[in-house]
């Protein structure tokens, strides 16, 4: 099997929230790939709706090309964003295979269960998660896109009780949505996808590493 180089973007600025993502993704990722993420030094902290997903993507377009043009080895990209910012423009431009984390999610949730539902962050973020399930042709295998009323950047903070409130929205989701997988809808959430498939017993989905196993099987 050759090597794999695979280019992690986290489209927002917080650098504390791509050394975590970076982390699941090298915990996920096979012998012979390498991982290397990074962000832009300028744009939104963090990506709660469509506002925000649009001020990302000038960082993000200018990184994922600059990065493409000086370095050769580079075999996928992905989209480290549960938005999937900017997921589609760049896949119709790139000269290697591009992952959204969400769409891998998506994907990875729909094999593993009949029914999935969606546990993310703000419910601003719900209507962009809904287009893009739309788009992925998933949404009729997901029953409901869930907010858990944590902001992005409370996930960087160990004292907030975001943990308990997306642990309490899953377990809202499996009472009432007829389930049997949760995919994660934030990257910052990534960390917490083990945990969480112990406790509540059911896969539940975390879109980094869906999107390396999936990048490595696309470029194997």
């Amino acid at each position: 099997m050759r090597d794999i180089h695979i280019l992690v973007i986290n489209p927002n600025s917080t650098a504390s929230m791509t050394q975590k993502i970076a982390a699941a993704a090298r915990a996920a990722a096979g012998p012979f790939s390498r991982i290397t993420a990074i962000n832009p030094l300028e744009g939104p902290a963090a990506i709660q709706g469509p506002a925000d997903g649009e001020a990302a993507l000038p960082g993000l377009f200018d990184l994922f090309e600059r990065s493409l043009k000086t370095d050769p080895s580079i075999s996928a990209v992905i989209i480290a964003c549960f938005d999937d910012t900017g997921l589609w423009e760049l896949k119709a431009k790139s000269r290697v295979p591009v992952v959204g984390i969400g769409e891998a999610a998506y994907h990875v949730a729909s094999v593993a269960a009949e029914r999935f539902s969606v546990v993310t962050t703000l419910s601003v973020s719900v209507p962009v998660l809904e287009e893009n399930l739309q788009r992925t042709g998933l949404a009729a295998r997901c029953v409901r896109v869930r907010a858990s009323d944590v902001p992005v950047l409370e996930l960087e903070n160990p004292e907030s009780d975001a943990r308990h409130k997306i642990g309490a929205e899953i377990q809202a989701a499996l009472r009432l949505d007829g389930i049997g997988a949760i995919a994660l809808g934030c990257a910052g959430m990534a960390d917490l996808a083990a945990d969480l498939t112990a406790q509540f017993k059911v896969p539940v989905i975390d879109g980094v590493a869906s999107a390396v196993r999936l990048a490595e099987a696309i470029t194997a």
